[in-house]
């Protein structure tokens, strides 16, 4: 051996390398999934406002990442609606043509720029508002949610300057509108809303269901608030509608989630995917809820059904839809029911609120808690955590002590 050098470095044990492969796997499983690139994005919420009426406002959700920027653009213009684009710069820009989206023929009042940067487009737009009697227990036994009353549509509500909701600090806002025709008063008091969030970085809201969110998602809270049912155990639900260019509709999947710390064990999760990479994806837990500080003792559970093909001159139009994608398309639609004819109900607080998730990618996947995780590597991996310390020592001494090393001269 010469003087001064330090020995060869041995092969770590095989305790410690266990040790230290335990500790990757558990910070593989805490990594959340769904990022399309990019762990945070710089996020901007900006309203544009229209010509004259102020209810006639876009409000754009702008999501940046290193390589890449997510489009979001609500809109109160007919049916409330949403268009969502993903392109492959951080330079994109919506441009809004506010004479031609609001013509009998908006097509190319709206569009992100430059048109080659899109790689992924589509829209929710929704239409209706269900109420059903749900006391006609024979009905309900069909599968049936019981008898439909007439539907709100929603293309016929007015909606609030969303200027005044908003808020750059929690990058949220609100849309709040009633009907404009409400014969039985009804929505004398009452409202139905959709809140918007959207997210720098991931992590799960504060709030159930407490959905996990990344950078590359915006979350949806709808929220149905003080209007008068017309049945004594009435079920309200949504129908939604989104653009298709062939006969290929989104597709409806179920998976179940660990979710040890944010509801019980095994959850599930419903997912509306689309199938153009990058993929687009609409995600909620089945359920909603009848509070306004929501329990899980108070949640309603969510039915959805299969989305379908419709043609579109059965539906509602949406401006920015048809601006943005033109006159030749059709939607699919599908349907939420909330509640069924024995649990908690709308009427218990005049309530009901549900939430999901719209994104870009893979969608996020919830991992096991900082509590499991940290049991596991007590259980597991204990010792090999004692000599992954010792050892961080060991080479510390080694390194104090060859750096204090004088050679023979």
């Amino acid at each position: 051996m010469f003087p001064g050098r330090p020995p060869a470095r041995r092969a770590p044990a095989p305790a410690l390398r266990r040790a230290l492969l335990l500790l990757q796997v558990l910070l593989l499983l805490r990594a959340p999934a769904g990022l399309l690139g990019d762990r945070t994005r710089r996020v901007s919420l900006e309203v544009i406002p229209g010509q004259t009426d102020l209810s006639q406002t876009l409000l754009h959700v702008r999501a940046v990442g290193a390589n890449s920027t997510i489009h979001y653009v609500w809109s109160s213009l007919g049916p409330p609606a949403v268009l969502f684009v993903a392109t492959d710069t951080p330079h994109s820009v919506l441009t809004v043509n506010w004479s031609c989206l609001l013509s009998p023929e908006p097509e190319g009042g709206l569009a992100v720029l430059p048109a080659q940067s899109v790689r992924f487009s589509s829209a929710l737009v929704f239409l209706r508002l269900f109420e059903f009697d749900s006391t006609n227990s024979s009905e309900v036994k069909d599968g049936s949610p019981g008898k439909p009353y007439p539907p709100y549509q929603l293309a016929d509500f007015s909606w609030n300057d969303v200027n005044s909701t908003l808020d750059p600090t929690t990058l949220s806002a609100t849309f709040q509108g009633r009907p404009t025709k409400d014969p039985f008063g009804a929505f004398t008091n009452g409202s139905l809303a959709f809140k918007v969030c959207a997210f720098s970085g991931s992590g799960h809201p504060a709030q159930l269901p407490r959905l996990l969110h990344t950078a590359d998602t915006s979350q949806l809270e709808v929220v149905l608030s003080g209007a008068v049912p017309r049945g004594n155990h009435s079920l309200f639900g949504l129908e939604v509608a989104t653009p298709v260019f062939n006969s290929e509709c989104p597709q409806l999947k179920e998976q179940e989630s660990v979710d040890d710390e944010y509801s019980p064990a095994v959850f599930q999760l419903d997912q509306l995917l689309w199938h153009s990479p990058p993929k687009g994806f609409l995600q909620w837990r089945p359920v909603a809820f009848s509070q306004r500080q929501p329990t899980w003792k108070t949640a309603l559970p969510c039915q959805v059904s299969p989305p379908g093909p419709t043609l579109t001159g059965l539906l509602s139009q949406s401006p920015i839809v048809r601006a943005f994608f033109g006159p030749s398309f059709n939607f699919c639609t599908f349907n939420l029911t909330f509640g069924d004819s024995t649990g908690p109900t709308y009427e218990d607080q005049y309530y009901l609120s549900w939430s999901a998730l719209l994104g870009i990618g893979i969608p996020p996947v919830d991992s096991f808690s900082p509590l499991v995780l940290g049991i596991m590597a007590v259980v597991l991996g204990a010792p090999g955590l004692l000599l992954i310390g010792g050892g961080l020592s060991l080479l510390l001494l080694r390194h104090r002590r060859y750096s204090e090393y004088e050679p023979i001269s």
